[in-house]
C-alpha cells in the first residue's frame, strides 16, 4: 500500500491500475475497472466527481511526478491498447467492504495488518514464495487477533507491487549515467543501458505476474491452507499516494479524488498540518468512513513532536481517518558494507512513539504497514536472531528496501499483540495503548 504507483489509465470510462505503490500515469484508448491488491483496478467514484467536475482523463491537466521516459512511444502506446482491453482483477464490491472495514479501524473496532515486498520482482516470481508471505501474513494476524480482540484487516503488498518514486532520475557510477532503476514493470536493476531503459513489455508482464499472484493467494485464502476463515479474510483493494506524488494541484491527486477505492496516504515530518487537511478534504469531500487512511513514517523522535499537530488538525477540521504507522521508511541507514538496513529496535520504537502518541491525544491506532517477506532474508539488523552488520551480505535478496524477515515480522507482531493484550484486561477495552 504507498503511493498511486506505475498506473496504466484506461481513459474513456474505466481506470486500470497496475499496482498501487508507485506513480507512473499512462493515458491508454480502452477501459476496464477495479483495483489489485498493491495491483489494481479501480472504481470512479460518482460522489466526488458529480460535485468537483472530475473525469477519468482530467489529471491529464495536471503536472504528473515520478514519470519514465520511455523512447519508444508508438510501442508504449501498442502496450497500453492491449492493457486497456484486460479484465480488472479486483471488484467494486471487494474495494466497498474494504472501506467499511477501514472505517471500523478509524474508530478503534478493527486494526489493519499491510505487509509484503517493497517491490515486487519477476525473477522472485514463484508459488512458494508468495505462498511463503501469505504465511507469515497469517501467522501475524493470528497474534493481533489473540491480543486485540477486535478483527484483522489484512492487507496484502502483492500481486503489483512494482515501482517505486525515487529521489533522483539518474544514477550515476564510475562516470557512467543511466536513468534509475524504477521496479520491474518499467526497468531492470543490472546498471546497464539496455536494462535501465524503460520497456512497454514489462507493463505486461507485470499484469499477469499480478493475475497469477492474486489467483493463487484467493486459493490460499479460500482453501484448506487457511481453513480459519475469519482469520484469513483477506482485502486487497487499497491506492496510495507517496511522499512525491500527493502535490494539491498535481495528476496523482487529481485521479485519485474521483476514484472510489480507499486511499492511502503518505506522510511524512514534512507534511504540514493544514496542507494535510486539505488534501483530505480534496480526496474525501463527503467525510467517508475508511476512504482516507494516513500513513506515518517519521521516525520515532519526529513522530513524537509532529504526529500530535497533525492529529489535532484533522481532528479539529471534523475529518474522518484511520492513522496507520509505516515504522520503515523512515528508519532506513546505510551499513558500513554499503547496503541499506534497517535497524529493528528503532523500527519498534517508531511504533511504540505512534501508540503512545495516539494515547496522549485520545485517538485511534488503526494500524501498521510493514515492509516485510516469508523468506528468510538477512536485510534489517537485529531482532531476536541478532541480525549484524556483518550478516547482511550473507542473503540481502531485496530489490529495492531492506525487509523485515518472517521472524522479525513475528517478533513485531507478538510485541503488538501483547501491549494490546495488556490494555484489553486492564481497561476492558479493545483500543489500542502502545507497545511495552
Amino acid at each position: 500500500m504507498a503511493s498511486l504507483s506505475s498506473l496504466a489509465l484506461s481513459v474513456p470510462q474505466h481506470l486500470s491500475l497496475l499496482h498501487n505503490h508507485n506513480p507512473l500515469l499512462l493515458p491508454t484508448r480502452k477501459p476496464s475497472t477495479s483495483i489489485i491488491p498493491c495491483s489494481a483496478s479501480i472504481t470512479t467514484n460518482s460522489i466526488a466527481t458529480s460535485s468537483a467536475n472530475w473525469a477519468p482523463d482530467s489529471w491529464k491537466s495536471k503536472k504528473a511526478e515520478q514519470q519514465p521516459d520511455y523512447p519508444m512511444k508508438e510501442e508504449l502506446e501498442s502496450v497500453l491498447d492491449t492493457i486497456g482491453t484486460f479484465p480488472p482483477i479486483v471488484f467494486a464490491g471487494e474495494a466497498r467492504k474494504l472501506e467499511e472495514r477501514l472505517g471500523d479501524a478509524a474508530v478503534g473496532k478493527a486494526f489493519l495488518l499491510q505487509g509484503g515486498d517493497c517491490a515486487e520482482s519477476f525473477k522472485e516470481f514463484n508459488g512458494t514464495n508468495i505462498r511463503d508471505t501469505f504465511r507469515v501474513l497469517l501467522q501475524m494476524g493470528i497474534v493481533l487477533t489473540f491480543g486485540a480482540q477486535i478483527p484483522i484487516i489484512k492487507v496484502g503488498r502483492l500481486a503489483g507491487q512494482f515501482s517505486k518514486p525515487r529521489s533522483d532520475s539518474f544514477e550515476t557510477r564510475d562516470g557512467v549515467k543511466l536513468p534509475s532503476y524504477r521496479g520491474d514493470n518499467i526497468n531492470g536493476d543490472a546498471f546497464n543501458e539496455k536494462s535501465r531503459t524503460p520497456d512497454p513489455q514489462r507493463l505486461l508482464r507485470a499484469y499477469l505476474q499480478s493475475v497469477g499472484t492474486l489467483n493463487l493467494l484467493r486459493a490460499f485464502a479460500t482453501g484448506g491452507y487457511a481453513a480459519m476463515q475469519r482469520v484469513s479474510q483477506w482485502n486487497l483493494d487499497f491506492v496510495q499516494s507517496s511522499e512525491r506524488t500527493r502535490q494539491l494541484d498535481g495528476a496523482h491527486v487529481e485521479f485519485m479524488r474521483g476514484i472510489s477505492n480507499p486511499l492511502g496516504i503518505k506522510v511524512s515530518d514534512k507534511m504540514d498540518p493544514k496542507e494535510l487537511v486539505k488534501l483530505c478534504e480534496i480526496l474525501n469531500p463527503t467525510n467517508r468512513p475508511g476512504r482516507l487512511t494516513i500513513i506515518t513514517r517519521m521516525g520515532p523522535d519526529n513522530l513524537r513532536i509532529k504526529l500530535p499537530h497533525l492529529i489535532r488538525a484533522v481532528r479539529e477540521a471534523g475529518l474522518i481517518v484511520t492513522w496507520v504507522s509505516d515504522p520503515m521508511h523512515g528508519n532506513t541507514i546505510k551499513a558500513p558494507n554499503g547496503l541499506k538496513t534497517r535497524p529493528f529496535d528503532v523500527i519498534r520504537s517508531e511504533l511504540r512513539a505512534f501508540f503512545d502518541v495516539h494515547e496522549q491525544e485520545g485517538s485511534y491506532p488503526g494500524g501498521v504497514h510493514l515492509e516485510m517477506t516469508g523468506q528468510n532474508v538477512t536485510e534489517c539488523v537485529g531482532g531476536s536472531k541478532h541480525i549484524s552488520f556483518n550478516d547482511l551480505n550473507s542473503r540481502y535478496h531485496t530489490h529495492c528496501d531492506p525487509r523485515l524477515n518472517a521472524s522479525q515480522s513475528l517478533e513485531l507482531a507478538f510485541a503488538i499483540s501483547e501491549r494490546l493484550r495488556k490494555k484489553r484486561l486492564r481497561t476492558g477495552s479493545s483500543d489500542l495503548d502502545g507497545l511495552n
